[in-house]
């Protein structure tokens, strides 16, 4: 990336009494450019706040999708829908408990975010770096997606730690008793004593298969509406200064960023939502059961034959539900931030 270059006035020597007064004289001076290591810096901060004020819009909603979709295939289904396990929540465990285990998540919303945000602009620096994209162009709209795509696949391996945690908590195993709720630190440690360190990598390839997949579309599908919305933006112009003036603008109105981010996610959650649901029948099993491990295919096996098509839809209107608002918020903070207070 070639160093900006701005002019910098230079105050003239001082004028004899019979000299008159010279023009002022320019020289250039250099302005650098972020370096790689401040953006880096950049996307971990302000991903990672951006991801917090997401969660706890989305937590509630988080709550109700995984005890909708963890419910068991030997035994009758506890709730009728969404509102049934609102109520039943809100009734057993008030509002709070809607909240219970969101410390692990909000560790995990910072890591999620600020690991895909890292990891989506390294593929794009690996696609320049491979030749499969020049610097004097925009990236295309299917770049994009495969560089969303990449950002998920390595995310997912940070992540699945995390979600098992957060399941543990969501989805406590008291064999139907009341009982205090759990903690991520005695989770954690339950996890590492009965299964080791490989245990915390359970259902890794159902987080990886909604990862890869979901991010493409979330980081598409942000991209792709940003691109229509600014086509739009730019019909509606009345003259040559006034289309000048739209392109010259970095950023789109606060509206259209909201509706590009909340489509974001509403494909990320939509797309990929029964890998996501096979996930988090995995990791809501008890930590001390006996037998072999459930696998991914098993249990995709298992709530095909006891609930067929709809049962890997078990809590998908919540979740894209309140994939709006959260999303939305989460790529306005994350632009704000880098707009309105850049590092460097």
């Amino acid at each position: 990336m070639e160093p900006a270059v701005t002019l910098k006035p230079e105050v003239p020597p001082a004028q004899t009494s019979s000299s008159t007064t010279s023009p002022c004289i320019t020289t250039p001076v250099i302005l650098k450019p972020k370096t790689a290591v401040m953006e880096a810096v950049e996307d971990i901060v302000y991903g990672s706040v951006a991801g917090v004020v997401g969660k706890y819009i989305e937590y509630p909603f988080d709550t109700v999708k995984v005890r909708l979709q963890s419910q068991p295939d030997h035994l009758s289904l506890r709730y009728t829908g969404p509102l049934d396990c609102f109520r039943q929540a809100l009734r057993s465990d008030g509002l709070l408990g809607l909240y219970r285990g969101i410390s692990a998540p909000l560790v995990g919303a910072a890591l999620e975010n600020s690991s895909l945000f890292f990891w989506e602009r390294i593929g794009r620096d690996l696609t320049y770096g491979f030749g499969l994209a020049s610097h004097d162009k925009p990236l295309s709209l299917q770049t994009l997606w495969l560089t969303g795509g990449f950002a998920g696949a390595m995310t997912s391996f940070i992540l699945t730690p995390v979600e098992l945690v957060k399941c543990k908590i969501q989805v406590p195993d008291t064999g139907g008793k009341a009982a205090a709720p759990l903690k991520p630190i005695p989770v954690i440690r339950d996890i590492f004593r009965h299964q080791g360190i490989s245990g915390f990598w359970h259902g890794q390839l159902g987080t990886l298969i909604r990862e890869a997949g979901g991010c493409a579309a979330w980081f598409g599908s942000k991209e792709t509406t940003t691109k229509l919305f600014r086509q739009w933006n730019e019909s509606r112009a009345t003259s040559p200064q006034h289309l000048e003036q739209i392109r010259a603008q970095d950023a789109l109105p606060l509206w259209q960023q909201a509706v590009a981010g909340a489509s974001a996610g509403m494909a990320y959650n939509f797309l990929f939502f029964p890998a996501d649901t096979v996930k988090s029948r995995m990791q809501t099993t008890p930590i001390r059961e006996v037998g072999p491990k459930k696998t991914f295919m098993g249990e995709t096996a298992a709530l095909w034959k006891q609930a067929g098509l709809k049962g890997f839809y078990r809590g998908c209107g919540i979740t894209v539900l309140r994939s709006v608002p959260s999303s939305a918020f989460i790529f306005m903070v994350f632009d704000g931030l880098k707009k309105y207070l850049p590092m460097q």
